[in-house]
C-alpha cells in the first residue's frame, strides 16, 4: 500500500497538534516515525487510522480515504504502544479480530508461539488480566498474521524481553516486501535492523526525513565497553578517553563511524588481557547537523 500525507494539519482547540504534514510511504516501504512526546506522532497514526478528522489530504493507493474506511480497516493493522485492557476473555479478543480478517486461530496461535506467548493456555483468561508484556505479544501477533497492507507499529516491543524482541524482529523482516510499515520508535536497533527511511516530527512539524542510515550517521554514537585485566591495559584505556566504572569495566562514548576502527584496534592492543568487550548504539542527545535530507 502507498500512502501519501499532504498538508495534513489537526488542531485541539488552542493546541495545533499537525501543521502542514507532507510525507510518502512508497508501497512496501519501512519507515520509522521518530519525535519527543508531543510531537504528534499517536496523532498522525490515529490520523491514518480514520479516527480523527484532519485538514489537507491523505490517499491510499492514490485515492482519498473517504468516510466509508470499512473497506481499507481490512487493509490496515495497528500495535498501540499500550494495549487496551479488554474485559474480555483473550479467546473472544482473539477469534473477533480473526474473524474480521480472515484468519484462523492456528496462523495466530503459531505467530503468538514464536513471540513466546500460549494462546491455548490463556484463551479463558480476560485479555486485561494478561500482563503488560502478554497483552502486546498478542495484539503483535494478530497484526502480523493478518496478512495486512499497512503496518502501523507504536512502539511494539517496548514491553516484550529480549527473546521476544528477537522473533518479533524475524517476523518482521519476513513479511513480503509489498507490505509497507511505519513504525514509532526511539529504539536505534529497531530504527537499524527494520527501517530504510526515517521522518523526524517536532512540533506537529517533518523537521527531517531521509535514509535511515543517513539519521543514524547524525543522530547516534557508539558506546564500547571493555573488560580487561593488568595495568598496561588500564593505561592504554585512558589514553584512548575510557573511563572505568565502579564494576571495572571501561567505557567510552564515540561516533558510530569511528566504532569499527576503535574495536579492532582494542582485539589488537588488548591481545591476551582482554576479557570481553560490548558496543551499543545510543542516541545521540544533541546531533550534529540539521535540515532535511531527501
Amino acid at each position: 500500500m502507498r500512502v501519501e500525507l499532504a498538508n495534513v494539519g489537526k488542531r485541539f482547540g488552542r493546541v495545533e497538534a499537525l501543521r502542514g504534514v507532507t510525507f510518502e510511504l512508497p508501497a512496501g516501504s519501512r519507515t520509522a516515525l521518530i519525535g519527543p512526546n508531543g510531537s504528534g506522532k499517536s496523532t498522525l497514526v490515529r490520523a491514518l487510522l480514520g479516527m480523527l478528522r484532519t485538514g489537507g489530504e491523505v490517499r491510499f493507493d492514490g485515492a482519498p480515504a473517504g468516510d466509508d474506511r470499512r473497506e481499507l480497516a481490512r487493509r490496515i493493522a495497528y500495535v498501540p504502544q499500550i494495549a487496551p485492557r479488554l474485559a474480555a476473555p483473550v479467546r473472544d479478543v482473539v477469534r473477533a479480530v480473526a474473524g474480521l480478517r480472515g484468519v484462523a486461530w492456528h496462523t495466530i496461535a503459531a505467530v503468538a508461539a514464536d513471540l513466546g506467548v500460549d494462546l491455548d493456555q490463556l484463551a479463558a483468561r480476560p485479555f486485561r488480566a494478561l500482563s503488560g508484556g502478554q497483552r502486546q505479544k498478542v495484539l503483535a501477533a494478530l497484526a502480523l498474521a493478518s496478512s495486512a497492507e499497512l503496518l502501523l507499529l507504536d512502539e511494539p516491543t517496548a514491553s516484550m524481553d529480549p527473546r521476544s524482541r528477537s522473533a518479533f524482529f524475524a517476523r518482521v523482516e519476513a513479511l513480503p516486501s509489498s507490505v509497507t510499515i511505519l513504525l514509532c520508535s526511539h529504539r536505534l536497533d529497531e530504527i537499524r535492523r527494520l527501517v530504510d527511511r526515517v521522518v523526524v516530527l517536532t512540533e506537529g512539524q517533518v523537521a527531517w526525513q531521509g535514509a535511515a542510515g543517513a539519521y543514524l550517521d547524525d543522530h547516534a554514537e557508539a558506546i564500547v565497553e571493555v573488560d580487561a585485566a593488568g595495568e598496561p591495559a588500564a593505561v592504554w584505556l585512558r589514553e584512548q578517553g575510557f573511563v572505568q566504572g565502579a564494576t571495572g569495566w571501561w567505557s567510552r562514548a564515540l561516533p558510530v563511524a569511528q566504532r569499527a576502527r576503535l574495536l579492532g584496534e582494542i582485539t589488537h592492543r588488548l591481545d591476551g588481557t582482554l576479557r570481553d568487550v560490548i558496543a551499543r548504539d545510543v542516541e545521540r542527545l544533541q546531533p550534529p547537523g540539521g535540515g532535511t535530507a531527501s
